[in-house]
């Protein structure tokens, strides 16, 4: 019997698509404000992975630190309308500030704002996946933040280490690094326990390891390791891995390729595999057949045009799953559909490019993109 080959740290040169999340006390100096010569050395690590062939997304906190900063409040607790003031005053300066610092380096940014509704309604998880698709198949780099200005208590994600969790399952990436204010994951608080020891790998997170997590240890951060470890076993069950590192050095991102302190937590599988096997797992709630040119092109890792589709049945809205039927009726798979049952069955056997017609707007050209589809 083959001995089973030992399980390795990643190394983020390796990396695809990379999601780096970045903390309000790495970007933001309670006095001081912006701290400009870390971003712009950021920036070269972002750049230097550009170069790399890597695509980037950036989870960046900050906006309600650099708001309020601006509209002079002190390092008090804000209330709710105040921390939605501040975010909306620092939101355009975060977004300049990335704009400014990646611009030398020829990266183009774009700014995305989220809710956690924006994840657990399919609709527009599909639209943020699209949209972040698009953009990094430009060389785009995203720059991701809650969208403060109008989450509330009842839809906050909290802390922006499950939000860069969520982007990376979304976005499909293979690597995310939090950039905290400590240098991994410890079996207890290091600056509460002199004994406290670091993982350099997390193969598997257990009961154990999640009791070892504790409590917030920044003034800024309302995330400690428990949110963190909540993040790594969203980003591992997405087939994406996770480090989590302290960021305040210039560059961490290569301090990280060059064996800084670390953790990381693997993931047991690649991002495409594990968004199949979470597809797979739904229940469909209508099912389109196919003619038998649709059947061939889905086969040769196409996307399911509305041409290819003869009859579509049940009642389903965008976002849900739907089973995929041969000619005769025999289920070949599952997806993600793009459109309602009603518009479905109205686009049904015609052209991509009859939609605007027949629909009154310009849609989607697939029904099922090949992402979102199990074959």
């Amino acid at each position: 019997m083959a001995a089973l080959k030992p399980i390795t740290a990643p190394d983020i040169r390796d990396a695809k698509r990379l999601v780096v999340k970045i903390g309000s006390a790495l970007l933001v100096d309670r006095k001081t404000g912006l701290k400009q010569g870390w971003l712009s050395a950021l920036a070269m690590d972002v750049a230097e992975a550009k170069v790399r062939g890597t695509a980037v997304v950036l989870v960046s906190s900050g906006s309600i630190a650099l708001g309020r900063k601006v509209l002079g409040l002190g390092d008090g607790i804000l209330t709710l309308e105040q921390s939605q003031a501040c975010a909306a005053v620092g939101q355009i300066r975060l977004a300049r500030a990335y704009e400014e610092v990646l611009a030398p380096h020829g990266i183009t940014t774009a700014q995305i704002l989220v809710t956690l509704e924006d994840t657990e309604d399919r609709r527009r998880y599909l639209n943020s996946r699209a949209t972040m698709e698009t953009l990094l198949g430009l060389g785009v780099v995203p720059i991701v933040n809650e969208n403060d200005t109008v989450a509330t208590d009842e839809i906050r994600f909290g802390d922006n280490d499950r939000l860069a969790a969520q982007i990376a399952v979304t976005a499909g990436a293979d690597q995310l690094i939090l950039l905290s204010d400590v240098d991994g994951f410890y079996s207890a608080n290091p600056k509460e326990d002199p004994t406290a020891q670091r993982f350099d790998l997390v193969e598997t997170i257990t009961p154990q390891i999640e009791a070892m997590a504790g409590d917030p240890i920044s003034g800024f951060s309302k995330g400690g390791m428990k949110t963190k470890l909540l993040a790594a076993k969203t980003a591992v069950a997405g087939g994406c891995a996770m480090a989590i590192m302290e960021g305040s050095v210039l560059r961490p991102l290569s301090a990280l390729a060059n064996g800084a302190a670390r953790t990381w937590f693997v993931a047991q599988s690649d991002p495409q595999a594990a968004r199949k096997r979470w597809i797979n797992a739904m229940k469909p709630r209508g099912e389109l057949r196919l003619d038998a040119g649709a059947v061939a092109a889905l086969r040769a890792g196409k996307s399911l045009l509305p041409a290819g589709v003869t009859v579509v049945t049940g009642s389903f809205g965008r976002g849900d799953p739907v089973a995929i039927l041969s000619p005769a009726g025999d289920t070949l798979g599952k997806g993600l559909v793009r459109y309602t049952a009603v518009e479905a069955k109205a686009i049904a056997g015609h052209r991509s490019g009859e939609i605007e017609a027949i629909l009154g707007y310009q849609g989607r050209a697939a029904l099922i993109h090949r992402d979102d589809m199990v074959i």
